[in-house]
């Protein structure tokens, strides 16, 4: 309990005052002032000295350094206060109720805020008796203003300051949590990344030279044709292994790294020819008005196809697959089906102890979209995710394409 009402302070990193510490010092001193120069009811000529005014400045300028040496400062504030109230520098007569007392509630909030519980403690015992001076010393006090003085305030200063100390703990801790989120947010797509880039290229240079490794005797042009594809598919991989590496240090250098164009929906016609030429048969159907997409929806789209088409070279056995690519007015639809053997566990029998389809379902989740992976009806194996569409996309491309052919037929709008 008391670690929390009294959570540790980090030290400040320079002990020199700044703009704020200079703008609380002079409101507390324009508020003591005014209220020392405020006219009592024998006029302000009895009450008003140049001492005491000085002693008011004076009160206020250990605030500066408030924030480093809280205790120091809030003891030279009580003692110019003590010196008021006992008559050590001015008559007692002349001394008055409400001076020097925005000194030391700063000072005594200052304590609340950055010392450790002893000293708050200390401090609160510290401020009474001087506070019963002052009160003794004003004929006008009531009792009221005596309890106020004595207890409620400097209660109530205390709790402002544990207040606002927890509140800064707490502030840092999100903010720390925010920062260790974020890392781990770039760790996952990281991951994701150099997943799909890695299985889909390895396991496609595995097929390819079993392939031919099985054919070069027999049919040595199948086997050069094999080997052609491997090396495309090698250069194809440290192609994106570099561009995968640019893109992170991009992060830390924009201006010294070039960004190139992530891969996207029109290159999912690739990804098939690649399939073909690894063995496995895929068709392509595009149903609907094609149109440009978000970068990182084409990316999410070429990357859940890309890891269906590698777990169904790997599991399917001897089959054929259909990617289907569907566009609607607010979403769009991929779809990688195959007949060839189903997955006893979608987890992890398709998807490589379950990395595949992690990474699916967290690049969809980021979209607020919806992933569906298992054996079809009809026997083999399906994975289909709908991405929904930002609104006004469909939209804009309609507009853009009425106005592409008003321009191609000189038809003004």
């Amino acid at each position: 309990m008391g670690r929390d009402f009294f959570p540790p302070v980090p030290p400040a990193e320079s002990t020199r005052p700044t703009k704020g510490d200079v703008v609380i010092a002079v409101l507390a001193v324009t508020l003591d002032v005014l209220a020392y120069l405020t006219p009592g009811e024998e006029g302000p000529s009895a009450r008003v000295t140049v001492p005491g005014v000085l002693l008011v400045c004076v009160a206020a300028v250990p605030l500066l350094f408030r924030r480093h040496h809280p205790m120091p400062v809030l003891g030279a504030v009580l003692a110019v206060q003590l010196a008021v109230n006992t008559g050590l520098v001015v008559d007692p007569g002349e001394a008055m109720s409400n001076s020097y007392g925005a000194a030391v509630s700063v000072a005594l909030y200052t304590v609340a805020r950055y010392s450790e519980r002893r000293a708050v403690a200390l401090a609160v015992v510290a401020a009474a008796p001087v506070q019963i001076l002052r009160y003794v010393n004003n004929d006008e006090a009531t009792l009221g203003m005596g309890v106020t003085d004595v207890l409620v305030t400097p209660c109530l200063l205390v709790a402002i300051g544990l207040a606002v100390r927890q509140w800064k703990r707490q502030l840092d801790i999100n903010r720390k949590l925010l920062a260790d989120r974020a890392v781990t947010e770039e760790r996952r797509r990281i991951a994701r990344e150099l997943h799909d880039i890695v299985a889909h290229h390895i396991t496609t240079m595995y097929l390819m030279s079993g392939g031919a490794r099985s054919t070069l005797d027999r049919d040595p042009e199948t086997a050069r044709e094999a080997l052609v594809t491997l090396e495309e598919s090698g250069r194809t991989a440290l192609h994106e292994m570099r561009q995968l590496l640019g893109v992170l240090r991009s992060t830390e250098t924009p201006e010294e790294t070039p960004s190139e164009p992530q891969p996207g929906v029109n290159d999912i016609e690739r990804l098939v020819a690649d399939s073909v030429a690894a063995g496995l048969p895929t068709e392509l159907h595009v149903t609907g008005r094609a149109r440009p997409l978000p970068m990182t929806v084409g990316l999410t789209l070429y990357r859940i196809v890309q890891e269906a088409l590698t777990n169904a070279r790997k599991h399917a056995g001897p089959a054929r697959a259909t990617v289907r690519i569907g566009y609607l007015p607010d979403r769009v639809t991929v779809e990688v089906a195959d007949d060839g053997a189903g997955g006893g566990d979608p987890g992890t029998s398709r998807t490589g102890g379950g990395y595949g389809l992690l990474g699916m379902r967290e690049r969809i989740a980021l979209h607020d979209g919806s992933l569906h992976v298992g054996n079809r009806a009809g026997g083999g194996f399906a994975v289909t995710a709908e991405v929904p569409l930002p609104a006004g996309t469909y939209e804009e491309h309609t507009q853009h394409e009425m106005n592409a052919i008003d321009e191609k037929d000189g038809t003004p709008r």
